[in-house]
């Protein structure tokens, strides 16, 4: 790893710039698990602290399931002296390709322990069963 320093700062900037004292925040998606059962697909997003008002959960144009989710957390007292504050700003959106058997009529969410769930339920197929009489010929 290559460490550039600026002469002209102290060394205890360069650290602080580099991020040796002060982390970067890491920026990564929220886990998402995807499971299967006979009668319909469940998508989990990891979302902790999220409430239902920060989510936007739809179907495009293209027939894709759409989870976007938005939270600034805002402070409650502001009578209180913060000594070190960091802002906490989420927003999220993934874009997901249905499968061909998704009922997109019947698709449902909610948000529960940190967790979003979204419901895919699978069209039901109905089994026809062919009687016929077959002619030997």
């Amino acid at each position: 790893m290559i460490t550039r320093r600026n002469e002209w700062l102290p060394t205890v900037f360069n650290d602080l710039f580099d991020g040796i004292m002060l982390p970067r925040p890491n920026s990564t998606a929220p886990a998402i698990n995807v499971k299967e059962s006979e009668k319909q697909y469940t998508v989990e997003l990891a979302a902790p602290g999220m409430k239902k008002e920060d989510f936007d959960v739809n179907i495009n144009h293209d027939g894709n399931l759409v989870v976007k989710m938005e939270h600034k957390q805002e402070e409650e007292d502001q009578k209180a002296r913060y000594l070190r504050r960091e802002f906490s700003y989420t927003k999220f959106e993934q874009t997901l390709l249905l499968p061909e058997d998704v009922d997109k009529e019947k698709i449902a969410a909610r948000v529960a322990d940190g967790v979003l769930t979204v419901e895919l339920p699978k069209v039901a197929k109905e089994e026809v069963k062919v009687a016929r009489q077959i002619t030997v010929g």
